[in-house]
Parts: structure tokens; C-alpha cells; sequence
């Protein structure tokens, strides 16, 4: 044990009258080593973190505790700064409503608590920044992630997205969503192979144009309103309210399919949003035009010194090695697991399995046992308390976040029974009420099986906590989405065995596509570092001119990216396409700043805003869509 561990250990002694286990030194020094550490539910990682993050903060350049949300970075800090304060160290936090002072002495700080996306915001408002005192972080040193699979894997390749002006899409939405209600599937339109997307027919997009008033919809004029109506098919047909996304306070809310909880900073890409919007009947707000985006991904790969913790990590072994450079080392749990993992149940209709569901609940209700029921969807969780009749029991979705506390507080209780979505499988600690460990712990149910196994693995590690007593099960049903997505024609099903190798083959597919992108987004990720490099040494109206020419630069690079799927049509290799076309706007982009920064004129900065985008890099599919038709029209006229 070093010193600075040594240090840590009589710290948090003093503070909290006990010593770190064995398991949570083991986690300390995987950290120091650069390694991604799974450790179980409730087996201490946020004090696992402490003397690693203290051995980091000696170098005196600053840490980084990056976290899954606001609430997670300030109770954390609160919960460990009397540990660092004995140690001569000081925490602090960030949250979204920190004004930009209390963000800078934040950053100042030994160790800085902070959600990954609000430090990804702060790290593009610096590179922005006209003078070097508007900035508030130090240079990105070391950084250890809680929730480590969530921020590297499931949210990785979400845009953070800095936003101003307005960019003019509403009043295309609002056209667009009226129009398509006169469209109909077979005849005006049809659904692409992968089931994801929609071509418009000949019929359809005369149908369009007469409805909306436009000459030739396949002219450069009218690309914009053929994008809008696809836009409007994809909102209307493809997301689906209480599944996809909720309306609350008169905004659409993304819900977040792998945590189950709204995402009330994020947004679809600016036409897909506000055709959500004029869906519902809501106001149509302008999406705004994009002055600078990163994603987590990109943004965690500048610290010198990266490491994390996380629930499930080895079935991502092989993402975290390749696109991050970091092994994964598992610690075992401090006292043995003796959580009864039972065999899947397989129903041949989803309304079987329902029914199997609310029996199984009942049955264990009896016992006095606590249940807690996993389901995929907030409707799928209203769906099933609708069943439960005379069972008193809560809900927790997207819907009542605000009650998150409360109801998992209760959800280890006798009798106790809790129907959620992912939000209670991660993150969550479920404590068992008086006596409830002799009757057999919490039992977890699961209602589906997701194209995950992390996510199914963080579900059954509700229960079984820390030697605790508990069992998991879940039921399956041909119908569910896993199958449908994943099977191929003739393939059975019919064990636990079969659906591993089916989210297997599904996860194999995700780690394909974040690879494909990542080869792309790595050429303009070096021209962002370049920029910014160039821009450190500009006085301030050339950083003006740099920043503006990067938002134009981005726009069209938007523009690019968009017709590259349909390469693939003509036979050409999209990335060989791809490279020169870049590589022609990068130094179209220094000419312009030359031109700019030479005009002298006073730029209007305005107000900005952040915003995380729904995971789709190369945009929803729409503007492929619609650039691709345009070919083959203008195919089809030369050929006569």
C-alpha cells in the first residue's frame, strides 16, 4: 500500500469510523493503473474512488469524478470532501445551474465532481471563449468515471451539442406533419428493408408536391421540404409516445432506452425534433444551428489519465480495449453472492407471458417477499400495473422521476412491490426491510430480455446485495422485440443460451456501427484539435472569425455526411469518397477564416444554449433519404 493510500485509508477511519475493505483497495489501484473496474452493486466504489483520486490530485493539476447525472456528482462530493479535507485536499461539485464563478472554483479544486456531459458543455464553452479568463477549467489531467459502461458504451456517441441563432425549421415542421396525414403506406410511400426509414413513391412525392405547393420536390429548392415530410413520416410511424419519448411541460421528452429515465436536456436532430413537436400539437421551437459539438467519447479521450468503475463492464471488454485503450479487471464481491439466478421462462405470446408475470407476483406477494418487476417501456410498466388490480403497489418510470427516492426506499420492504423501467437498474441501492432477508431477499423479475446483456445483468444486481438473500428471473415471450430484431428466418428459440447468443449477435452489430462511425469521426476529431491549436495563439477577432467559420464548416460537413450511404449505390467505398471531400472543406475552412477575420466586421455573438443529441452521428436517415430519391430521378431522366 503506498503512502497516499495509506493516507486515505486513516482518513476515512477519522471521518467514518471504519476501514476500506480489501475489494475497494484492489479497486483503487486498478484506477491508478488506467483500468476499467467492474465491481458489483453496493460493494463501495464511490469510496473505492477516494484514494486513488487522492494519490491523482498530488500531481496538483486537478481530478475529475465524472458521474451519470447533477445529483450523483453533488451528493458525492458532499458525502466524500470531509474524507479529502482530512487529507489537506479540497472537493467540490457542478451542476447544471452553477453560474460560470462557481464553475471556474469548482475546477480549481483538487477534485471536482461532475456529471460527463456538463463537463463536456464546459469543455465547448472554453473553446469558444474570446479571452483566456472566460474559461473555466484547467487543462483535462486525469478523470475516473462512475457509471463508466454508460458514459464509454451507451452514451459515448451522443452529440453535446453548443447551440445559438435560429435556423428556420419550424414552419417546414408544421407543413410537413400536415401533409403526411394524407399519405398512405403501400401507395405514397414505402418502408426501407431495415424497417428504419421510408422512401417516398412517384405518386407520393407528386402527391407531396401538390399538397404543398411546390414545382419540382427533387429541385435543390425543394430537398428541404422533401427532408421535412420524411422527417414527419419518421415521428409518426417509427417513435412512439411513452416508448420513445413522453410530452411533459409542453416539451417532448426523449426517454432514454437504456435508463429508462427522461431526457429532458437532449433532443432529436433539429427536423426530427420539431416534426415530434408538430405531431403532438405542441409549440414548434426552432432547433437553433449548431456552433459546436463533441461527443463523450471524443471529449474523455483528452485527459492524460483515464480510468472508471462500473456494475457491468466485462461483456464490453473488447469496445473498451479498442476504441479506449483500457483492460478491464473485475474485483470480486466482498462477501460471496448467493443470489438464485433462475432459468428463463418462454411464453409463445406476449399476452401469455403477462399473464405468467402478474401470477408469478402474486405468488411471491403471498411470501411477504418484496418484488421488483423490470419492464422496457413506460407504457410497458403502465401496461402491467393496469393488471395488478388489488396488489398495492408503484410505478416508477420517466414519468415520476421525482419520486425515484422515495419509492426505492419502500422497494426492499415486506410486501413491497415496485413496477419500473431501467431506471432502477442502475445506480439504484435497494435495502432490505426488517426480516425480509429471512423470507428470501427482493425478487426481480424481468419482463424482457434487452438487445443488452449489461442491461439485464444490472437488473439482477438489485437484488443479492452485498451477501444479501434474493433471486432473479425473467420471462420471455416470441413476440418480444429481442426476437424480432434479432432472429433470423427460421432460427428457434427456446433456452437462456439462445438469447445470449442473440444479444451477442446484437451487441456484436452495435460494436460494428460505433466502430464504422468512429473511423469517420476520427478525421474531423484531428481538424478539431488543429483548430483549436491554431486558435490558442489568435488575438480576439480572429478567435471570433475561427468560431464562426467552424459553425459553417460543421454545416457543411452535415451536408456531406448525409449523402454518404448512397454511394454504395454506384459502387464506389464511401470512406475513399469521404477523405478528399473533408480533407477540400479543411482548407476551404482556413481560406474563409483569412476572409472573415480580414472583413474586420463585428460579429454578433448571442445567446447560447447546450443540448445532448439522440445518438444518431450521421443524422435520423431522412436527408439520405431524400438525396438518394434525388438521384435516381435525375437517373431515370437521363436514361430517358
Amino acid at each position: 500500500m503506498n503512502a497516499n493510500f495509506s493516507a486515505a485509508d486513516a482518513a476515512v477511519r477519522r471521518v467514518f469510523g471504519y476501514s476500506l475493505f480489501p475489494t475497494q483497495w484492489r479497486c483503487a489501484e486498478a484506477l491508478l493503473n488506467g483500468r476499467i473496474v467492474e465491481m458489483q452493486t453496493g460493494e463501495g466504489k464511490t469510496l473505492a474512488a477516494v484514494p486513488a483520486a487522492t494519490a491523482l490530485a498530488r500531481e496538483g493539476r486537478g481530478v475529475h469524478i465524472l458521474t451519470a447525472n447533477d445529483y450523483l456528482a453533488q451528493r458525492d462530493a458532499e458525502w466524500m470532501a470531509p474524507v479529502y479535507k482530512e487529507l489537506g485536499l479540497r472537493a467540490a461539485w457542478v451542476r447544471q445551474a452553477s453560474t460560470p464563478q462557481q464553475r471556474k472554483e469548482a475546477y480549481a479544486a483538487d477534485v471536482a465532481y461532475v456529471s460527463a456531459t456538463e463537463a463536456g458543455f464546459d469543455h465547448l464553452r472554453d473553446c469558444r471563449a474570446l479571452q483566456d479568463d472566460e474559461r473555466v477549467q484547467r487543462p483535462l489531467h486525469s478523470a475516473i468515471i462512475d457509471e463508466a459502461d454508460c458514459v464509454l458504451i451507451d452514451e459515448a456517441r451522443i452529440p453535446l451539442v453548443l447551440a445559438g441563432e435560429s435556423s428556420g425549421l419550424a414552419a417546414a415542421a408544421v407543413l410537413a406533419d400536415s401533409a403526411v396525414q394524407h399519405l398512405h403506406e403501400g401507395i405514397d410511400f414505402e418502408r426501407a428493408p431495415e424497417g428504419t426509414s421510408f422512401n417516398l413513391t412517384v405518386a407520393g412525392s407528386e402527391k407531396v408536391e401538390r399538397l404543398l405547393g411546390i414545382d419540382n420536390a427533387y429541385e435543390e429548392e425543394g430537398a428541404p421540404v422533401i427532408t421535412a415530410v420524411l422527417h414527419a413520416l419518421h415521428a409518426r410511424r417509427l417513435l412512439h409516445r411513452d416508448v420513445d419519448y413522453m410530452v411533459a411541460d409542453g416539451r417532448v421528452v426523449p426517454i432514454d432506452a437504456y435508463k429508462g429515465r427522461g431526457s429532458r436536456e437532449r433532443r432529436w436532430p433539429a427536423g426530427l425534433h420539431a416534426a415530434l413537436e408538430a405531431k403532438e400539437g405542441l409549440t414548434v421551437r426552432e432547433p437553433g444551428r449548431v456552433l459546436a459539438s463533441i461527443t463523450l467519447q471524443n471529449f474523455v479521450q483528452q485527459y492524460d489519465h483515464l480510468c472508471g468503475m462500473a456494475g457491468t463492464a466485462v461483456s464490453q471488454a473488447e469496445e473498451f480495449a479498442r476504441i479506449y485503450g483500457l483492460g478491464v479487471e473485475t474485483i470480486p464481491t466482498y462477501k460471496p453472492m448467493i443470489r438464485e439466478d433462475r432459468p428463463d421462462r418462454f411464453f409463445r405470446t406476449h399476452e401469455a407471458k403477462l399473464d405468467a408475470i402478474v401470477q408469478e407476483i402474486y405468488d411471491v406477494h403471498r411470501t411477504g417477499r418484496p418484488v421488483l418487476v423490470g419492464t422496457a417501456s413506460v407504457a410497458a410498466s403502465e401496461a402491467l400495473s393496469a393488471r395488478l388490480g388489488a396488489i398495492d403497489h408503484h410505478v416508477l418510470n420517466a414519468k415520476n422521476e421525482d419520486a425515484e427516492a422515495a419509492i426505492i426506499a419502500r422497494a426492499g420492504q415486506r410486501g413491497a412491490v415496485t413496477i419500473s423501467t431501467n431506471m432502477a437498474g442502475r445506480g439504484v441501492d435497494i435495502l432490505l426491510g426488517e426480516g425480509v432477508a429471512a423470507l428470501g431477499g427482493l425478487h426481480v423479475i424481468g419482463a424482457s430480455r434487452n438487445d443488452s446483456r449489461r442491461i439485464d445483468h444490472q437488473l439482477r444486481g438489485r437484488a443479492g446485495r452485498q451477501g444479501d438473500p434474493g433471486s432473479s428471473q425473467f420471462f420471455l415471450a416470441f413476440d418480444d422485440e429481442l426476437f424480432r430484431k434479432n432472429l433470423d428466418p427460421g432460427e428457434q428459440i427456446g433456452s437462456a443460451a439462445d438469447c445470449d447468443s442473440l444479444q451477442r449477435r446484437a451487441e456484436g452489430r452495435h460494436l460494428d456501427a460505433r466502430m464504422f462511425l468512429n473511423k469517420y469521426e476520427q478525421i474531423v476529431e484531428g481538424q478539431r484539435h488543429h483548430v483549436l491549436q491554431r486558435r490558442e495563439s489568435a488575438g480576439e477577432i480572429e478567435r471570433a472569425a475561427i468560431d464562426e467559420c467552424w459553425a459553417r464548416f460543421l454545416e457543411e460537413l452535415e451536408h456531406i455526411k448525409t449523402g454518404f450511404p448512397f454511394l454504395n449505390l454506384g459502387g464506389r467505398e464511401p470512406f475513399a469518397e469521404y477523405l478528399p471531400q473533408v480533407h477540400a472543406l479543411c482548407q476551404a475552412f482556413w481560406d474563409e477564416v483569412s476572409q472573415v477575420a480580414a472583413e474586420a466586421a463585428p460579429m454578433r455573438r448571442g445567446a447560447t444554449w447546450t443540448y445532448l443529441s439522440v445518438d444518431m452521428p450521421f443524422g435520423t436517415g431522412m436527408e439520405q433519404i431524400a438525396r438518394g430519391l434525388a438521384r435516381k430521378f435525375r437517373a431515370k431522366s437521363l436514361w430517358g
